[in-house]
């Protein structure tokens, strides 16, 4: 088929595309609820081995050495399965069941030289809060059970910020998102009854259609626009 008469055949039909996004733009207007924005909290943990150090020789550049080592293996930790099992029975014993899987993807964690950093992501404010608190008590408290090499020696984590839930706005992207879809959607099931509409026409309108059935043409009356 010819780019010209696909352009044709759009043409014939387009109301059959306006049709379906008409509907579905008018649907969208009344019914469109904008996405609830995410919840985030942040927490920074200083961190270090416990009692000072392995070593106080070379005026305490080991001890200060192995708490950036200690605070990157924490932040590694803390985005684990493993973490996250862990938090969510801390949660169970609260009387709040949150799927470990769930508790994974909602947090996120970075360090900086000797300061392990929490990012907490959830939907709901108060949930966030225990889900944060569940968080901190594990990771102060059962640090030292992710790494056996430092066992005897003990993990200090101090927690620097106290989680505070702040309100993200969602994305424009996530706003736009639904409708955009549903819209494209309309789109093409439109430009899909075009090509179901031309296909059952039976209606012989240019004389090219006739010779390509075999049909011969001994004249034709000129269509004049006035």
């Amino acid at each position: 088929m010819e780019l010209k008469q696909m352009l044709r055949i759009l043409f014939r039909w387009w109301w059959l595309v306006a049709l379906p996004l008409v509907v579905v733009a008018a649907y969208v207007g009344l019914t469109y609820v904008p996405p609830g924005g995410s919840y985030q909290v942040v927490m920074r943990f200083a961190v270090g081995t416990e009692p000072a150090g392995l070593s106080e020789d070379y005026d305490r550049y080991y001890p200060w050495l192995t708490s950036e080592y200690v605070a990157n293996g924490l932040a590694d930790v803390a985005v684990t399965g493993a973490f996250a099992e862990a938090v969510s029975v801390r949660l169970a014993a609260q009387g709040l069941a949150i799927a470990p899987a769930a508790l994974q993807a909602a947090i996120v964690s970075d360090n900086a030289q000797s300061i392990t950093v929490l990012y907490l992501y959830w939907g709901d404010p108060e949930q966030l809060l225990a889900i944060a608190e569940a968080a901190s008590a594990e990771l102060i408290g059962n640090g030292v059970a992710y790494f056996p090499q430092l066992e005897g020696v003990g993990i200090a984590a101090r927690r620097l910020d106290a989680p505070a839930p702040v309100l993200l706005a969602p994305g424009l992207r996530a706003q736009l998102l639904g409708p955009i879809m549903r819209l494209a959607l309309a789109g093409v099931v439109g430009l899909a009854l075009i090509f179901l509409a031309h296909y059952f026409d039976p209606t012989v309108r240019e004389a090219a259609e006739l010779a390509a059935l075999g049909i011969p043409i001994v004249g034709y009356v000129p269509f004049k626009r006035r």
